[in-house]
């Protein structure tokens, strides 16, 4: 490229910008990031993958553990025939409507503040629908059968019962999954190219050369290429709300007392954006410090997810006051006892650590002091992720644990099947996460050129020398 001047790519996130720049004032952004994938793997990297692999390991020996054995490995009984297995399979999916909410709502708004943080937040949205597309796969016992809930054709003449709320699920989430992947491929192309051109291995440069999809950066490509990305964003908005609607299906169409309500989805998709945010900061925040980002990820991104966290908080502490009034106001006997089973029986632990964390912790963030301080943020992002998985608990167990018939009333607890399993997603997601951040760009480096403050030729990159602009 010429040294002299370049004229800014047309990102996907804002309307173009008629500058003529100096590219050596935004060569920093490319540097910084590229330099991430390009450097020699760093010796924490190392450490923290033999730590999350080992994990991930124990996950799935669990896994076909309990494939080969049955599910009578796990602590499930009757009343509690739902129990971890369905709690994780809704914690994960919740976590993974941050990324769709940032790339896409964001995006539709304007909100030019996401281009630092969506890449990242795509890539989780991902490994956390991998977590919970597990879960109800080896939930259904005969896991070899589970090719019976697509709709395909089989000699036996079975076909799924499409008035099931479980079926849904597998649509809604195979939906989601599909348009997150093609909205996150879409964004990273530009970026491959940039790889491809600064690699300096011949492997390096075929595979990024050949995802890149041929990438040259012409006005007719940028052009397609902001369609294609206006579009998959218009179509995974109502994703966004759709998804974990459908998921809350699964207990507002049924009679359960605690589960019959139609507060459920509103109630779940302000849930899943709460965790979602808490656990996008849970991430990008020890690889902001590490890679010394500081700059790109500014105290004012963390500041506005903490107010969006705040934000969902509040809506999920209502959502929590109104189903006991409801059940209160209704009159109905049973969803009563639902409810103060819940506070006050033999899972009030699991209820009151659920307030705590879902409803004051966050309260903190009213103040700029503590969303500014990274390690109040940290924690508070901690306690939600313990208390949005504490919320699914509660939701599942209790209702189920004291069900219609009393003499079959059971307190549930989870086997080391169940436990291991459950931390093995963990291991999976972190280790998935980690071989993202070291082959591909963490951060979109072309969205964040066209938002960036030095974008305007008036402006210089922190050491660089004043230059008089021609």
């Amino acid at each position: 490229m010429s040294a002299a001047t370049i004229e800014p790519p047309p990102g996907p996130n804002v309307e173009r910008v008629p500058l003529i720049l100096n590219e050596r004032r935004l060569s920093w952004v490319t540097d910084r990031i590229s330099g991430i994938v390009e450097d020699r793997t760093p010796f924490w990297w190392w450490v923290a993958f033999l730590v999350t692999s080992p994990i991930a390991l124990i996950g799935l020996f669990c896994i076909g553990y309990q494939i080969s054995t049955g599910v009578g490995v796990w602590g499930e009984n009757i009343p509690v025939g739902w129990a971890w297995d369905i709690t994780n399979f809704v914690f994960w999916i919740g976590i993974g409507h941050a990324g769709t909410l940032i790339s896409a709502i964001l995006f539709l708004t304007r909100q030019r503040w996401r281009t630092s943080i969506n890449r990242a937040s795509e890539a989780m949205t991902l490994f956390a629908v991998i977590c919970a597309g597990i879960f109800p796969g080896i939930h259904v016992g005969r896991f070899w059968m589970a090719w019976f809930l697509a709709p395909v054709p089989n000699q036996y003449g079975i076909w799924p019962n499409f008035r099931s709320p479980l079926l849904w699920d597998v649509f809604a989430v195979s939906t989601y999954f599909t348009v997150s992947v093609l909205f996150w491929y879409t964004g990273l192309v530009p970026d491959l190219a940039t790889l491809r051109d600064r690699a300096t291995s011949r492997v390096r440069k075929f595979f990024y050369g050949l995802f890149a999809l041929g990438w040259r950066g012409s006005n007719r490509q940028w052009r397609h290429y902001e369609m294609a990305y206006l579009l998959l964003a218009g179509l995974s908005t109502p994703l966004v709300l759709s998804v974990h609607s459908v998921v809350s299906f699964d207990f507002a169409t049924s009679v359960v007392p605690g589960w019959h309500t139609t507060i459920f989805p509103p109630y779940f998709v302000a849930g899943a954006i709460f965790g979602g945010f808490a656990m996008v900061l849970t991430i990008l925040l020890p690889a902001r410090a590490i890679y010394k980002l500081h700059d790109v990820i500014t105290p004012q991104h963390v500041d506005k997810m903490c107010k969006i966290i705040l934000l969902t908080g509040s809506i999920v502490g209502y959502a929590y006051s109104m189903e006991f009034f409801i059940a209160w106001y209704g009159g109905n006997a049973f969803e009563k006892a639902a409810f103060l089973n819940r506070a006050f029986g033999p899972y009030k632990l699991y209820y009151w650590t659920m307030i705590s964390c879902n409803v004051l912790s966050p309260q903190i963030f009213w103040f700029k002091y503590c969303r500014h301080n990274v390690f109040i943020v940290y924690f508070v992002c901690m306690c939600v992720n313990a208390g949005m998985w504490f919320e699914r608990f509660v939701i599942i167990v209790t209702s189920l644990a004291q069900d219609f018939l009393p003499s079959a009333w059971h307190v549930y607890h989870p086997t080391w099947v169940e436990i291991w399993t459950f931390v093995g997603t963990f291991g999976i997601f972190l280790s998935l996460f980690l071989i993202f951040m070291r082959y591909l760009p963490m951060i979109a480096m072309s969205e964040v050129k066209i938002v960036s403050p030095f974008a305007d030729p008036h402006h210089h990159p922190p050491g660089a020398q004043e230059e008089t602009h021609h």
